[in-house]
């Protein structure tokens, strides 16, 4: 099987502008873990997601360094998502990106996703459009329909 007979082509997206407000009421409301960041002409740019935010929430290197005591007040990191979520999804954004194409085999996809410890990763067509995403949940649905002949 290859990655477009089981990958997702309606994929939910976000833009560098967004407000992580939008991204985060998107990740709520649809039960998803993330989304593709595209620009104006569908050229992939980066991918934010939950982790994304909540790291944001934690101290950095540096603050931990200066004051190891008050880096550890977790209350107050919660306390501080409100102003997470007046930032731009391009302050947050990865965009070191891990991605497939149409044509790969789905098991050279989701080898690419064990390598980096991801559990998704966008689709993408000459170079850089975004076409779909696949996840292990897809490619293991696909190989065990596959096996008990449940093939759609």
């Amino acid at each position: 099987m290859i990655v477009e007979d089981v990958m997702t082509r309606n994929v939910r997206t976000a833009r560098k502008d967004d407000t992580i407000r939008t991204v985060a009421d998107i990740i709520c409301s649809q039960k998803i873990s993330g989304l593709p960041v595209i620009d104006e002409d569908n050229h992939l740019v980066g991918v934010i997601s939950e982790k994304d935010i909540l790291n944001a929430l934690l101290p950095s290197y540096h603050e931990f360094l200066d004051d190891p005591i008050r880096s550890r007040d977790f209350e107050s990191m919660e306390k501080s998502y409100h102003a997470v979520l007046t930032k731009t999804v391009g302050s947050l954004m990865t965009t070191k990106i891990f991605s497939s194409s149409p044509k790969d085999p789905i098991m050279k996809a989701a080898s690419q996703m064990a390598l980096h410890k991801i559990r998704r990763i966008p689709v993408v067509e000459g170079g850089d459009r975004l076409a779909g995403i696949i996840s292990l949940g897809d490619i293991h649905k696909a190989i065990f329909k596959k096996e008990l002949g449940l093939e759609d």
